[in-house]
C-alpha cells in the first residue's frame, strides 16, 4: 500500500469535472492535493450542464456501477436515495423486450440492483460530496491547452483562464474530459505516435422528453424497455425510466432512416411504432413537462491507450475519454465508475510518481472498458454501415450465441441470473461461456416465451387512473 505520509505533498490534476473526473479526484485526494480543470461553469445543483448534452437522455446505473460508486464514496447511494433517486431490484422492476424479440420474466429474488434518477441529480450529489473535501480545488471556465513535459513523463498542464495562460505542475494528470477529449493531440504534441482507434456507429439518433408520471405510477413503477433489433432496419427502441420528482424520463431511439424527430407531436406516434407499442400506450395519459430534445452523436468510439507502444509516466485517461458507447445499452456510467475503482487499486499499491504508474492505471482501467465495449459493439456492429469493416465471422458467431443466451434467459430463471451478471457489469461477457451457462443454453429446461410485456394489471390500471 502506498505510504500516504510520503505522498502528502504530491500534486494531481484531473481534466474534466463530470462524474468520472469527480470520482477520480476523490480517489486522488487520498494521495495528493488535487486540482480539477473544468472548461464549463458547473451548476450549483441538479440542473443541466452546458457541456453534457447526453444528460438529457435516460441513464440507468446498473448494479456493477452502483457497487463501484458505493466503494468510491461510501454512503453516496443513500444520499442519492434521500434526494429522490430509487434503488431498485432489476428483475422485479424491469419490463424489457430483448433485441431478438423475447420478453424477460420478472422475479423478486434476484440480487441485481439499479439506481434510477436523472443525470443532473447524480452529478450534483457526487459533485457536492467530492468538492466538500478541502484537498480538492475546482478551477472552472478553464481550458486545458496542452500537456507539459515530454514523451517520457508528463509534468503538468498548460491552461487558459480569462485570457490568461499559465502552467500547473503535477505529479499525475488524469484526463476525464469525456467524448471530446483531446488526449490524442496532446500526446502527439509530446512526440508520441498515434494510438489505435475504432469506431462502430450504428447511426442511432435519440429523442427524449420528461413526463409527469400518469395516474398513480409515480411510486414504484418499473423501467419499461423495448430494445432495437439489429436484424430489422431501421432499428427502433425506447425506454421509460422513472426518476425523482414523480416523473418519467422517456427516451426513443432509431437508426439511419428511422430516427425520432424533435417534433413534440410526433413523439408518441413514434413510440407506438416501436417493435411493441407498450411505451406509446403508457404515454397516452401522461402529461409532458418538457419539449423533446434530440442527440445524434451516439457512436461507439474507443482509443486503445493500453496498447500504446510508448506511454508517458504521470498521465492516464479514464471514462469516456477512453471509450464512448451507444447510450442505449446503459453501460457508460458503470464502466466509468469501475475504471476509477481500478485507479484506486493501483494507487493503493504504488506511489503516483513511481515509474510505470500511468501505464498500470491505463491497463487496469481497460478491463471494464473492454466489458462495456463488447456488450455495445456486439449488437451495433450488425447494423448496415456501422463500421468500415463488416462484422467478422467471430463477431457474427458471438452475436448468434448471445441471442441464444438471451433466449435461454427469457425462459429459464437460472440462465437469466447469469445473463444479468453480465448485463449489469458485475461479471465480464466471458461468464456466458462458462460450463453452467452453456448447459442451460443448450440443454436447460425452458418455459414458453411470454406473449407480451409482463406488466401487472395493477400497473396498467395505475397508468390510466385519473
Amino acid at each position: 500500500m502506498a505510504d500516504t505520509k510520503s505522498t502528502a505533498r504530491r500534486r494531481a490534476i484531473v481534466v474534466g469535472g463530470g462524474m468520472t473526473g469527480m470520482l477520480a479526484a476523490s480517489v486522488l485526494a487520498g494521495h495528493a492535493d488535487v486540482t480539477i480543470v473544468e472548461r464549463d461553469l458547473l451548476p450549483d445543483g441538479p440542473r443541466p450542464r452546458k457541456g453534457l448534452p447526453q444528460a438529457r437522455h435516460a441513464h440507468v446505473l446498473w448494479s456493477g456501477g452502483v457497487k463501484a460508486l458505493e466503494e468510491l464514496l461510501p454512503g453516496v447511494v443513500d444520499q442519492l436515495v434521500d434526494r429522490g433517486a430509487r434503488r431498485t431490484p432489476v428483475m422485479a422492476d424491469l419490463v424489457s423486450k430483448a433485441p431478438s424479440g423475447q420478453w424477460f420474466r420478472r422475479f423478486t429474488h434476484g440480487s441485481h440492483v439499479s439506481l434510477l434518477c436523472s443525470r443532473d441529480l447524480l452529478d450534483a450529489v457526487i459533485r457536492a460530496r467530492v468538492l466538500a473535501d478541502h484537498r480538492v480545488t475546482l478551477r472552472q471556465e478553464t481550458e486545458l491547452l496542452s500537456l507539459e513535459g515530454g514523451a517520457r513523463r508528463v509534468s503538468g498542464v498548460r491552461i487558459r483562464s480569462a485570457d490568461t495562460e499559465s502552467t500547473l505542475p503535477a505529479d499525475l494528470v488524469i484526463d476525464a474530459s469525456g467524448r471530446g477529449s483531446r488526449a490524442p493531440h496532446w500526446l502527439r504534441d509530446l512526440g508520441l505516435p498515434p494510438v489505435q482507434e475504432r469506431t462502430v456507429d450504428a447511426g442511432f439518433g435519440y429523442a427524449s422528453r420528461i413526463y409527469r408520471a400518469p395516474g398513480s405510477t409515480a411510486d414504484g413503477f418499473p423501467i419499461v424497455n423495448v430494445q432495437a433489433d439489429p436484424r430489422r432496419h431501421p432499428g427502433r427502441g425506447g425506454i421509460i425510466t422513472p426518476i425523482e420528482g414523480g416523473r418519467w424520463l422517456v427516451t426513443l431511439a432509431g437508426t439511419r432512416g428511422g430516427r425520432p424527430s424533435a417534433d413534440n407531436e410526433r413523439f408518441v406516434p413514434f413510440a407506438l411504432g416501436l417493435p411493441h407499442p407498450v411505451i406509446g400506450e403508457l404515454l397516452a395519459d401522461a402529461e409532458p413537462e418538457t419539449d423533446v430534445v434530440t442527440t445524434r452523436s451516439t457512436a461507439n468510439r474507443r482509443r486503445y491507450y493500453e496498447k500504446a507502444a510508448r506511454w508517458p509516466d504521470g498521465f492516464a485517461v479514464l471514462g469516456e475519454a477512453v471509450a464512448g458507447y451507444n447510450p442505449v445499452y446503459g453501460h457508460g456510467l458503470s464502466a466509468a465508475a469501475q475504471s476509477v475503482v481500478a485507479l484506486r487499486r493501483i494507487l493503493e499499491r504504488q506511489d503516483l510518481r513511481t515509474p510505470g504508474t500511468g501505464r498500470s492505471i491505463q491497463r487496469s482501467a481497460a478491463r471494464p472498458v473492454e466489458n462495456a465495449w463488447n456488450l455495445a459493439v456486439g449488437q451495433d456492429v450488425l447494423y448496415p454501415g456501422a463500421s468500415d469493416e463488416p462484422p467478422s465471422r467471430l463477431e457474427k458467431a458471438l452475436a448468434a450465441f448471445v441471442d441464444r443466451a438471451v433466449d435461454a434467459g427469457s425462459r429459464n430463471p437460472r440462465a437469466l441470473r447469469i445473463l444479468l451478471d453480465v448485463m449489469s457489469m458485475e461479471k465480464p461477457p466471458s461468464r456466458l461461456l462458462m460450463p453452467d451457462m452453456l448447459a442451460l443454453v443448450c440443454l436447460g429446461r425452458k418455459k414458453p416465451h411470454l406473449a407480451g410485456p409482463p406488466l401487472t394489471d395493477r400497473e396498467r390500471e395505475a397508468a390510466t387512473a385519473s
